[in-house]
Order: C-alpha cells, then sequence, then structure tokens
C-alpha cells in the first residue's frame, strides 16, 4: 500500500493558508470578482452560447449535480440522453460509456477535463485507464451532432467535457457515509486577492469503501487551481492535480450459477487495480482586440495503472461453480504520458458581408506508454520477471477552422474543417528492440446549421466526418502495419429545442454511417487484423422538463437507436455489442424552501455481450470474453437535502430502492449491478 495520508495533508495545510491569507486582506468575500480560469471551451458562458451549436447539447451544472448525488461522474452521465453504461463497480474507476449506439465497451467518444483530453491514450490506448472524479467536477457538458467536429480525435458519438471547480471564497467541508462501509469527505478552500485579480484553491477527495460484493477501494483526489489577470489583455491560469486509488477489482466476474443463486462476494478476492495520475493545465488568455481572443493550454499528464490478476485453474472453476485460482500472478502495468499544446484563435468578422464569428484551432499532442508484464507468484507477491516489454507512442498534429455565418437573423450556416495527421510507433524491447511504426492522416469536413422558427422553437442540424484512430495494439499487430485507417463515419444530426414557458425540450434525430468501424480483437486476436466493415446507426433522442408549480418539476429523456447493426463482414445483420435499443431516464421532483427532494428512474434495453449476438450466458468458465443477452433493467432512486442555514446542508439517498438485481456488463463473468444502499451526508461552510 502506498503513502496515502501526505496528499490530504498538504491539501490542509493548503486550506488553512488560503483562509489565514484572505483574513489578512479583508474579511469580505471576493468570489464573484474571481477571475475565471482561461480554459477552452466546449460549450461557452454566455447564455446563448448552446443555442449557437450546430449539434445537440446538454449541460449537467453543479445544482443538478448534487441533486443526483452520484458517486461517480458516469453515474451522472448515464442520466443524459443518448449515453449507455457499461458499470463494472459502483465509482466507475475505468470509463466505460457508448454515444448514440456506439459501443459501450469501446471509446468513440472524447473525453475531456476543462478542454484537455484526459483519457490517457488516445491514439495509443487505452482510453478506459482514468476517469475523472466527480468531487473535482462542477459541470458537465456533452456535445453531439456537426458541432463536435471542433475537437479530436475519438468525437464519432460525441464530446463528453468535465468542468471543474473554481473553489470558492473560504473552506467548504462535505462528508459522507453509507452502505458498504462507504466514508467520503471533501475540503475545498479558495481565496481571492481584494482586486480580485487573482484567485488560489484547493478541491481535495478521500474516500474509501468495502464495496458492493467486497470491490473495495481507497481514493485520494488532489486538485489546485490558480489564476491571475495579469492586465486587461493578459489571463493566466494554472491546474495541478495529483490522483490515487487502490481498487480490489478484476476482469472476472460472477459464474452463472452463483449470479442465479444472488450470490454478492468478490469473484477475484485477491486482484488489484492500482492507479494514480498527476497532471498539470497551464492556460493562457489573450484579448488581441475587441474582435479577437486567442486562447491556449499546454498540458502534461502522466498515468500509472498496476493490475495484479491471478490465474484460474478453468477446469476446477467450471466444476466449483466458481474462479478457483492458482499461485501464478500477472502483473499488467502500464504507464502513460501526455504532453501537449492548443491554441484556438476566435475572430468576429464581416466576411462576404455576413456577420461572423470565426475560430482557427491548432494542437500538438504526443503520447507513450510504457508496459510491461511481470510474472509473480503468491509467494512473491507483485515480483518477478518481466517478460514482455514494449513501447508504444504516437504524435498528432491537428488543425481546425470554422466560421459561423450568419445569412439574416433567423438562419447561420457554420462550414467548418478539422484535420488530423498522427503517427504510430511500437518498439518491443524485450524483442531485440524490433519496431513498427504507421502513419495517417484524416481530412474532416462539417456543415451545420441553426434556424430561429420563432422565440421558442430553433431548429439545428448538420453532416460531418469523424474518425477513431485504430490504437498501435491493432494498427501495428504483430509489428505489422495492418494499414488500417481510422474508423470513418459520415453523421448526420436534425432536431429542435426551445423553451416555452414552463417546458423546455429539445428532440433530434441521427444517422451515423461507418465506412469502416474497426472491431478490437478482445478474445480472438485475428478480428484485430483488418477492418470489420460497414455498420450503422440511426435513432433519436428526446429530452424535457417541465415546472408544474407548487414546488413540483418533471424531467424525462429517452433514446431509441432501433439500427445499430454490422452491415458488412462475418456479423451481418448483428447488433453491434453493448448498444441496447431502448434508454430512458425519468426524475420527478420536488422543492419548497429549503428541502428539495426527487425520484430517479434510469431503464437500460437489452443488449449483447458480443459482436456475435450469442443469447445464452455461458455455464461455465471456459472462453474469454462472454458474450449473452443482458436482460433490460430499472434501476430507481430517491434522493433529498436540506438546507438547514446558508451554511450547513444535509442531504441522503437511498440507491437502488428497489433492491433490482441486474448485470450491468459481462467480461470474464457477470457484472451484477450494485444493491440497495443508503447514503448520508452534510455540506458546511467555515
Amino acid at each position: 500500500m502506498r503513502a496515502k495520508a501526505l496528499p490530504l495533508s498538504i491539501a490542509a495545510i493548503l486550506a488553512s493558508g488560503v483562509v489565514t491569507t484572505q483574513a489578512d486582506e479583508a474579511p469580505t468575500a471576493q468570489a464573484d470578482r474571481a477571475i475565471p480560469m482561461p480554459v477552452i471551451e466546449v460549450v461557452g458562458k454566455r447564455v446563448d452560447d448552446a443555442k449557437r451549436l450546430t449539434g445537440s447539447v446538454v449541460m449537467v451544472d453543479r445544482e443538478q449535480i448534487e441533486a443526483i448525488q452520484p458517486l461517480s461522474t458516469e453515474d451522472a452521465l448515464r442520466r443524459v440522453p443518448g449515453i449507455n453504461i457499461k458499470s463494472e463497480e459502483e465509482t466507475s474507476i475505468v470509463a466505460n460509456f457508448g454515444i448514440r449506439g456506439l459501443s459501450a465497451s469501446e471509446s468513440k467518444s472524447l473525453m475531456l477535463e476543462d478542454g484537455v483530453p484526459v483519457a490517457p491514450g488516445l491514439f495509443i490506448g487505452n482510453e478506459r485507464y482514468f476517469n475523472p472524479r466527480i468531487q473535482r467536477v462542477e459541470n458537465i457538458e456533452v456535445l453531439k451532432g456537426s458541432a463536435s467536429l471542433r475537437y479530436g480525435p475519438s468525437t464519432i458519438g460525441g464530446v463528453v467535457n468535465y468542468q471543474t471547480k473554481n473553489p470558492q471564497e473560504g473552506v467548504l467541508i462535505s462528508a459522507r457515509a453509507g452502505s458498504y462501509d462507504m466514508r467520503e469527505v471533501s475540503i475545498e478552500a479558495g481565496a481571492t486577492t481584494v482586486s480580485g485579480d487573482a484567485f488560489m484553491g484547493v478541491v481535495a477527495t478521500h474516500a474509501e469503501s468495502d464495496g458492493f460484493m467486497n470491490k473495495g477501494y481507497d481514493m485520494d483526489d488532489v486538485m489546485i487551481k490558480a489564476g491571475l489577470a495579469i492586465n486587461d489583455a493578459h489571463t493566466l491560469g494554472l491546474k495541478v492535480s495529483w490522483y490515487d486509488n487502490d481498487a480490489n477489482i478484476s476482469y472476472r466476474g460472477l459464474l452463472l450459477d452463483d449470479y442465479r443463486k444472488g450470490a454478492e462476494y468478490n469473484p477475484a478476492p485477491d486482484d488489484y487495480f492500482l492507479t494514480d495520475r498527476q497532471s498539470a493545465d497551464v492556460s493562457h488568455e489573450w484579448v488581441l482586440n475587441s474582435q479577437a481572443t486567442l486562447k491556449t493550454v499546454a498540458y502534461y499528464s502522466e498515468v500509472t495503472r498496476d493490475y495484479w490478476r491471478y490465474s484460474v485453474d478453468t477446469a476446477a472453476s467450471t466444476t466449483a461453480g466458481r474462479w478457483v485460482y492458482t499461485d501464478a500472478l500477472t502483473g499488467n502495468n502500464r504507464a502513460f504520458e501526455r504532453v501537449g499544446f492548443e491554441s484556438r484563435l476566435q475572430l468576429t468578422n464581416t466576411w462576404f458581408g455576413l456577420d461572423g464569428e470565426a475560430e482557427f484551432g491548432l494542437r500538438y499532442m504526443e503520447e507513450e506508454s510504457n508496459d510491461t508484464r511481470i510474472r509473480a507468484t503468491r509467494t512473491a507477491d507483485r515480483t518477478g520477471i518481466n517478460d514482455r516489454h514494449r513501447v508504444d507512442s504516437a504524435d498528432d498534429m491537428a488543425a481546425y477552422v470554422q466560421n459561423r455565418f450568419e445569412i439574416n437573423d433567423r438562419l447561420a450556416l457554420t462550414p467548418g474543417l478539422r484535420v488530423e495527421s498522427y503517427e504510430q510507433r511500437r518498439v518491443i524491447l524485450s524483442d531485440n528492440n524490433a519496431s513498427a511504426k504507421t502513419r495517417n492522416t484524416e481530412w474532416l469536413p462539417g456543415l451545420g446549421a441553426t434556424y430561429e422558427v420563432n422565440d421558442a422553437a430553433q431548429i439545428f442540424g448538420g453532416v460531418y466526418r469523424a474518425f477513431s484512430p485504430a490504437a498501435n495494439e491493432v494498427a501495428l499487430d504483430g509489428l505489422q502495419d495492418q494499414q488500417l485507417d481510422g474508423e470513418r463515419s459520415t453523421n448526420f444530426e436534425f432536431g429542435v429545442r426551445g423553451t416555452q414557458g414552463a417546458l423546455n425540450y429539445e428532440v433530434a434525430a441521427f444517422y451515423m454511417d461507418f465506412d469502416n468501424q474497426v472491431v478490437t480483437g478482445n478474445s480472438d486476436p485475428n478480428l484485430s487484423q483488418s477492418n470489420a466493415g460497414q455498420t450503422t446507426h440511426a435513432g433519436m433522442e428526446a429530452s424535457f422538463g417541465y415546472v408544474f408549480g407548487n414546488g413540483f418539476s418533471i424531467d424525462a429523456n429517452a433514446t431509441w437507436v432501433p439500427e445499430s447493426d454490422f452491415e458488412t463482414g462475418d456479423y451481418r445483420g448483428n447488433r453491434l455489442p453493448y448498444a441496447p435499443k431502448v434508454l430512458a431516464n425519468l426524475s420527478l421532483n420536488y422543492q419548497r424552501g429549503d428541502f428539495s427532494g426527487g425520484v430517479l428512474v434510469h431503464h437500460r434495453g437489452e443488449q449483447y455481450g458480443t459482436p456475435d449476438n450469442q443469447i445464452a450466458l455461458p455455464t461455465g468458465a471456459a472462453g474469454g470474453i462472454w458474450g449473452g443477452r443482458l436482460a433490460a433493467y430499472t434501476i430507481t432512486d430517491a434522493v433529498a437535502q436540506y438546507e438547514v442555514n446558508s451554511n450547513l446542508t444535509v442531504f441522503g439517498s437511498v440507491k437502488n430502492l428497489m433492491d433490482e438485481r441486474a448485470i450491468t456488463g459481462l467480461r470474464q463473468g457477470i457484472y451484477v449491478a450494485p444493491g440497495r444502499s443508503v447514503e448520508m451526508g452534510v455540506r458546511i461552510r467555515l
């Protein structure tokens, strides 16, 4: 176990220093005068920014996040229309989400934090190994359709951007405890100079739990932010973060008979997934004049993931009806580094006699992973022979331009073009430095439009080219350039959104046409040596909210994806794995005075675990990645909070109120949805 108390001790010292500094300067609050961090924004801060985008937009603010009381970012994300979560444990330590019929077991949507890529390996793989912690998140932006062309790579489904908190003046302590011996405490502390030209803050969290099915975790997360307005033209921002999590989780789930019996033991009690991450972002905003602003961010991150798994005796496991482990231990240990910068020039103009807003973007990024495989034994735990050592790397240069032309007071057209050029390399140090490399360039045009029908309705839509790169593992399989293009898709979207009195709504139809979707190998390495062929994804999303009055309101959304199918290849006519036809969410809310509460219902339709659309779940322990049909399920949560006074709020929830037992995913065994749990918490502002 690594030392975990030091970062929180540092955070506490910083918090103490923040309060003392502010008290020495002035007792009056300066939070409203604090400068914003000059980050690359996905949507923007203006009231009508979302309406200027040509694709579907969902924003989940801090008030909504606190109302949901999620344990993870994906717990909040699964309530957004179009998003399917493949949950493996309650805190979503690894990222598993799919958008609009794209498999939740693969990564074809871009995840950002404050506009910066946070998934460890966008080009080299694997993008799953880090998921931002919900405790540091202020808002969640989800962008789909042609507006996502501004970002890349892997924006076929869309873009998810987690905006982190700017700690407010003073100190806020949040704590909660719950079932499975869950304990969590967070400290937010911030201070602003009297002039409001500079601020500093820290958000630090410690959380631990025995976990549902004894899948315990021990997590620390610390983020420090600072900003400085040099003058009216130049603003600087800094964000530094540190994350560490020791989780008792594995790729193994329950075998079928034990699942049917209602077993709730950890199917891999000695397997551990150990993750840490350090990162730093430095951002700069330069207001050149009233028409032009240049935003630049430079970033660095390092992610280490050590995954220690014991081997199994397959025959004995089948006989026993549960996994029987040997004394052979393997450490699949990977370290990722990323460095990059991105600049965006925003320019208002009157090109061709039309009012317009242009954006020019340029990004350079380098990634590298150091991958080792350690063979150990139970008696020499986590030490042994490194029998595979390889280094994957990639360089990417991307350029982007778009301009929003206001044709008239109602109609605006936004053409754009993105170019991504990247090189991938693999060196196997344990094989006399054998190596291979490949290069690819993608040209991605797009066109979007918005039309104001009236004050209550706006039509939006567009078409754009999207891609997701094949990771090094696939593109350079067997140290051979597999001649794999990026996964290319032509995406169409058409929708309408608006507000009318107490009603707000958005409805969108979408169609995604892949001409060469790549299916990763999983248990069959032959699958990774060619493009899988064409797939199509078509469906609709609808969401609405209505305020009834007397404190009552409702929020609801539904996603229908009747077509998410392979069009060519061995799986022609089959449905993609982890792509349910139906997703739905319903929230019944009540707020009166200082009390608020609600009932949250989430429904996920049936889906398949593998591309062959196998129906039956395996009865034994043999095989690799499990197939089978996952039945539909519905989970209901009840939440409530009460503001005792301006400095004290108490809150609580009952998750999975009906104690629904459901299969959330398959890999080597069955992943089970967490059972009923109770959580209680408090927020205290000092």
